[in-house]
């Protein structure tokens, strides 16, 4: 078993209160949980107004296959054109067999 977690990190550009923030990083999260079916939120940079720190986890057999999905979901969010990527850290962590 292999988990997979990412930090994606991004800049909101004419964000000037947490409202007009929330609103984005509510729309960033919601459409990739939609779409990939994976356990995304807000982790870090709360009460910043124009930096978001999303986490992603996704969980299954195959290395490779988690990190593509992790790369597919951050080139997702990115291409929603809400903000600018800033930055993406992705990490595997393989779990020994139970049994």
């Amino acid at each position: 078993m292999t988990v997979g977690v990412a930090l994606v990190t991004f800049r909101l550009h004419e964000v000037h209160s947490l409202k007009e923030k929330r609103s984005i990083v509510k729309s960033l999260v919601e459409k990739s949980r939609n779409r990939f079916n994976v356990s995304v939120a807000e982790v870090a940079d709360q009460d910043v107004h124009q930096k978001a720190s999303i986490g992603i986890a996704v969980i299954g057999n195959d290395g490779r296959v988690i990190n593509s999905v992790l790369d597919r979901i951050i080139d997702f969010m990115e291409a929603l054109g809400l903000a600018e990527l800033v930055s993406r850290e992705i990490e595997l962590i393989a779990m020994a067999d139970v049994g």
